[in-house]
């Protein structure tokens, strides 16, 4: 079982089973709600429970997607897509050991200017 939760524990989660590969996502959406690339698992919802959710808020960043994030101290904590039986749940919320690894960069043609990718990872447009 893997747990987690935001900086001040007003949202709380365990996720049942083991963790795919992480992906950092560099969409400009990703980088104005986290603040840089946001690094996630894609994981099925019916492995998630949240124990605590009291702070847990949303935001619809689009038709599809949702974003959670924690209403008392702001940490991001989800992608939600209304399409799928997924959802994304942000690897710094996770505590160790995590069991995964980063595996892959998305959007990379909407990357920040500032930084460059210098891993071997694949990458996707």
């Amino acid at each position: 079982m893997i747990t987690g939760s935001c900086l001040c524990g007003a949202v709380s989660l365990e996720i049942d089973g083991a963790l795919p590969g992480a992906s950092a996502c560099h969409c400009r959406q990703c980088r104005k709600q986290s603040g840089h690339h946001w690094a996630s698992v894609h994981i099925l919802r019916s492995a998630l429970r949240l124990t605590c959710d009291e702070g847990l808020r949303w935001y619809q960043s689009s038709e599809k997607v949702r974003r959670g994030f924690c209403g008392t101290c702001g940490a991001f904590l989800f992608w939600d897509p209304k399409v799928e039986d997924k959802i994304s749940i942000s690897m710094g919320i996770l505590d160790a050991p995590t069991g995964t690894h980063l595996e892959q960069h998305i959007f990379v043609a909407t990357k920040g200017d500032y930084y460059h990718i210098s891993d071997d990872l694949p990458q996707s447009q």
